[in-house]
């Protein structure tokens, strides 16, 4: 998905996350706010870290994913989401290798 596309879902959302992964906080706080933000829209789907990075860093968005990535571990280590690959749920303290996916965390779990 392109960047402006992103940025047009974060803008169509109008939750109070969007808002600041649209605004000019810190980066972090941004790309916490994105993956926030798209996980609570597109759920009960998945979302790639990678749209988060695109909206908040644009062109540079390449160099945000690891920061990215850590910042959806953190989310996971407080309940907020879950990070899963090929549809099963990581461990949040593991070693993550290749593609993840980022979805709401499921009451219960």
């Amino acid at each position: 998905m392109t960047d402006g596309r992103l940025r047009a879902e974060l803008t169509s959302i109008g939750s109070t996350s969007a808002e600041v992964a649209l605004s000019d906080a810190p980066v972090g706080e941004r790309l916490e706010a994105a993956l926030l933000a798209l996980a609570e829209h597109r759920a009960p789907r998945t979302t790639c870290p990678s749209d988060a990075a695109r909206a908040v860093g644009g062109a540079d968005w390449r160099g945000l994913m690891e920061r990215t990535r850590e910042i959806a571990r953190d989310l996971a280590r407080r309940g907020a989401v879950e990070v899963t690959q090929r549809g099963e749920v990581l461990d949040v303290d593991g070693a993550w290798r290749g593609p993840i996916r980022v979805r709401l965390a499921r009451p219960g779990r």
